[in-house]
């Protein structure tokens, strides 16, 4: 295992670094209502809303992420800007990193801006995962650019001559690791048998994520995290109808065959179409913005990575999480609020379970650090991923931005962690704190 731990934003030599509450698309199920737009189109509302936030200003930063490719653009956060009419002179690049796409752009902003000439960015993703491109395998794309290339009429008629009924076949893009050819499901059901996660663990931390996310819309918690989108103006998911059995009668979806399968629809989260952004400044760039709009401290990250051949492809965070809490003397307790990506309601009790193993901290982890207990009650309070849905490249920014409102709301001195687990065997997580701006 190695983990990349990333110097605090506020270390000496380093301004302090804030994140502010951005807005998102409602979130819906891949072939839902969403369906017509592309990652571009379900990007551009959002970035058009938060630049009429700045009143006719402009960020210094513009950093947007998507998960799954697409042959008509090599840089969807330049597209994105352009098509939003925004000026061009704004400097603009695309990251990815699986589920974590618009956290790790949230923290590399983080990393580039100052005190002078870059003090504000808009960070962001999107993920239209009903509009997946469908490419052409390799030997048949070979062979067609050879017909292309090919001088005359005969050259052309004999290289497509050559074309092999083998060769005739379609790349759609799966949601699997190209190593070792597993969705994401299926290693996660490896890791909940290797940690003994029964079903109704996972069933629990799904109803709870459904109650939550439904509590937060009544009470109003979205209603300016969200902007309508193509008609719809909530998120589609959030089931207020579900229950424990509704759950326990669901099928496995991964493992369907050893008859130990626990992972299902149910616990497990979407395919998800949706946008979502964020502000990351500087106390300078702060100045640019409402002071309305909440902000919090981004106190400092950690970025871990597994190797998912040997364990668990979703445990990175479980890494990242201690470390980032010795390196500043903390115990889960004075944590006040997390928010813990559902990829999978087993990975979340598989986190909590590694985070409370004596033996995992200091034979794993490294650290003979006490912790002390794991305050689940204060895990996604507003919902998480399960139930809220999952649009890769906009996860990231709609977890932070769920946190920031959450936690701006409460006392100066509170903290937040914020934890994204992600394909590839990786993990990012950032401690936030309420205070002022000065």
């Amino acid at each position: 295992m190695t983990a990349t731990p990333r110097s605090s934003p506020s270390a000496p030599g380093r301004p302090d670094v804030w994140l502010v509450a951005g807005v998102r698309t409602p979130f819906a199920r891949a072939g839902g209502p969403l369906a017509s737009l592309d990652a571009i189109a379900l990007s551009l509302p959002v970035v058009q809303h938060m630049f009429d936030r700045l009143d006719g200003g402009v960020p210094d930063l513009f950093v947007w992420g998507a998960v799954m490719p697409n042959l008509t653009w090599n840089n969807l956060a330049r597209e994105v800007l352009l098509d939003a009419g925004a000026p061009a002179t704004i400097p603009a690049f695309s990251t990815t990193m699986a589920c974590s796409t618009s956290m790790i752009g949230a923290l590399e902003a983080a990393s580039m801006l100052d005190l002078h000439t870059r003090t504000l960015a808009l960070v962001g993703g999107s993920e239209s995962l009903s509009r997946v491109p469908i490419g052409l395998a390799q030997p048949l794309a070979d062979r067609l650019r050879a017909v292309s290339t090919a001088r005359g009429l005969g050259a052309k008629l004999a290289q497509l001559a050559r074309l092999s009924p083998r060769e005739v076949r379609l790349f759609i893009p799966a949601v699997a690791n190209r190593t070792t050819g597993k969705s994401m499901g299926e290693h996660m059901e490896i890791t909940a048998k290797a940690w003994g996660i029964d079903r109704a663990a996972q069933d629990a931390v799904a109803l709870a994520s459904h109650e939550r996310a439904v509590a937060a819309w009544e009470r109003s918690f979205f209603a300016d995290l969200v902007i309508p989108v193509a008609g719809l103006s909530r998120d589609t998911l959030p089931r207020r109808d579900t229950s424990l059995a509704k759950l326990a009668a669901l099928t496995p979806a991964f493992d369907r065959t050893s008859g130990a399968g626990t992972l299902t629809a149910g616990n497990s989260s979407p395919l998800t179409d949706g946008a979502a952004a964020l502000w990351v400044a500087t106390t300078p760039g702060l100045a640019r913005l409402p002071s309305s709009l909440p902000r919090v401290r981004l106190v400092d990250w950690e970025v871990a990575a597994v190797d998912f051949r040997t364990e668990g492809l979703l445990m990175a965070p479980a890494y990242a999480i201690p470390r980032l809490l010795a390196r500043h003397g903390l115990a889960y307790a004075d944590i006040d609020l997390w928010e813990i990506h559902e990829a999978f309601a087993a990975q979340v009790v598989a986190h909590v379970a590694a985070l409370t193993s004596e033996t995992f901290l200091r034979e794993r982890v490294g650290t003979t650090a006490d912790f002390g207990a794991f305050p689940t009650e204060c895990v996604n309070p507003n919902g998480g991923s399960v139930a809220l849905g999952h649009p890769f490249g906009a996860t990231g920014a709609r977890i932070l931005s769920q946190a920031v409102k959450a936690l701006a709301a409460r006392a100066a001195g509170t903290r937040a962690i914020v934890s994204i687990c992600a394909d590839g065997g990786l993990g990012t997580v950032a401690l936030l704190a309420s205070e002022s701006a000065g």
